[in-house]
């Protein structure tokens, strides 16, 4: 079976280390896989180190949120190019499947597919406004499948596509190494965040929290682990650090062991003010590190307030400060029994093998039904 992936970025994001995740598990099937991406980047580079053929489609860069009038002019010319691009990959390579892994080249490759091969759209975040709309419509017209990484995600798309089409895959992480903690924080209390430095993230709500525990835990340090990416998010990054000054707050930077920066870590603060699920937190729960949260999106179909982590009562960098001094006066024990919790639930639901035994027998049974083969369709 040949699968041509196609992403809307060349970075490596967590949409990113998904499809690479993905890609990895149809090797492991013995599947070959083609991947299309715009330009050159950490997700090409680790691609080609895999063995996986890459090639290039034309893709932006586009503004975050509302797009311009040249945005929409770029979108228009690199449409048209994406479609050739696609279309010829399909003639040429014999592709069985197609993955689409962003929302910006959905609709280029459902018009080179032509119902001609299966289609797969993944989403990992949640669609607004004409975005919505237009996907709704691609996929109704095209017959594609809908994978997403929560309910949340793929809850607007539902009664716009056929129910049968739509399922919930969520997303799946290495184990990052648990390991028994005292929770003792009258010495040493690393409160990290991990991510993308970008306002949906909530950095500056994060900073808000610092300096509300501030005065209170002077042994607190404020850790803020990640980077602007994706051609955005600079001026943003320039406001977080304006924001930290006077306080305890380190600029880790991006760290390429998950595990060696949990291992930093005593709480883990995740408070993204739009998440599709947060690969971040369930990283945590493998590695048994406390997991505070914002009540968005995904989050909560994971984090189950007081049993796998801890949810605030709003997304306010005040709603912040107070779950975690909630949690500093909890008993060792009752804060074990949490992260006990959250490490099972890790190795239950997200683990790494889980999705891509999942994803596998998806994108098998797509394959097949095309073929005109009958296969139940097992996604646990």
């Amino acid at each position: 079976m040949r699968i041509l992936f196609v992403d809307q970025f060349s970075e490596l994001g967590g949409a990113q280390h998904v499809l690479m995740e993905t890609v990895d598990a149809m090797q492991l099937a013995g599947w070959d896989a083609r991947v299309l991406v715009p330009g050159s980047g950490s997700l090409v580079d680790a691609l080609r180190a895999r063995g996986i053929q890459t090639g290039g489609i034309p893709c932006g860069p586009y503004r975050s949120g509302s797009k311009s009038i040249a945005d929409c002019m770029r979108f228009a010319r690199d449409l048209s190019r994406q479609v050739r691009i696609v279309a010829g990959e399909i003639d040429r390579e014999n592709i069985d499947l197609l993955y689409v892994n962003g929302p910006r080249v959905l609709p280029a490759v459902a018009m080179a597919s032509n119902k001609r091969v299966p289609l797969v759209f993944h989403s990992h975040s949640h669609l607004r406004g004409a975005a919505l709309k237009l996907t709704r419509w691609i996929l109704r017209s095209s017959g594609a499948a809908v994978v997403g990484c929560s309910d949340s995600v793929v809850t607007p798309l539902r009664g716009h596509v056929d129910r049968e089409s739509v399922h919930v895959i969520p997303n799946g992480v290495p184990d990052a190494g648990y390991h028994e903690r005292e929770f003792d924080f009258r010495e040493r209390l690393r409160v990290g965040i991990i991510g993308r430095i970008a306002p949906e993230k909530g950095q500056m709500q994060f900073i808000d929290a610092a300096a509300l525990l501030a005065g209170e835990f002077p042994q607190a340090h404020f850790l803020i682990y990640g980077t602007p990416m994706f051609h955005s998010g600079r001026d943003y990054f320039e406001a977080v650090r304006l924001g930290a000054r006077g306080l305890r707050v380190e600029f880790a930077g991006w760290q390429k062991s998950m595990s060696s920066t949990l291992r930093e870590v005593d709480l883990l603060a995740a408070p993204s003010l739009d998440e599709g699920m947060g690969r971040v937190i369930l990283e945590a729960f493998s590695a048994g590190v406390p997991v505070i949260a914002f009540p968005t999106g995904g989050i909560p179909e994971a984090v189950i307030d007081g049993v796998t982590g801890f949810l605030t009562r709003d997304r306010s960098g005040a709603a912040l400060a107070a779950r975690i001094r909630d949690v500093l006066a909890m008993k060792p024990e009752n804060l074990q029994r949490v992260v006990r919790k959250a490490r099972q639930a890790w190795g239950l639901l997200y683990s790494l093998g889980i999705y891509q035994q999942r994803i596998t027998n998806l994108l098998e049974t797509l394959v097949s039904k095309a073929r005109g083969i009958e296969m139940p369709l097992q996604l646990r």
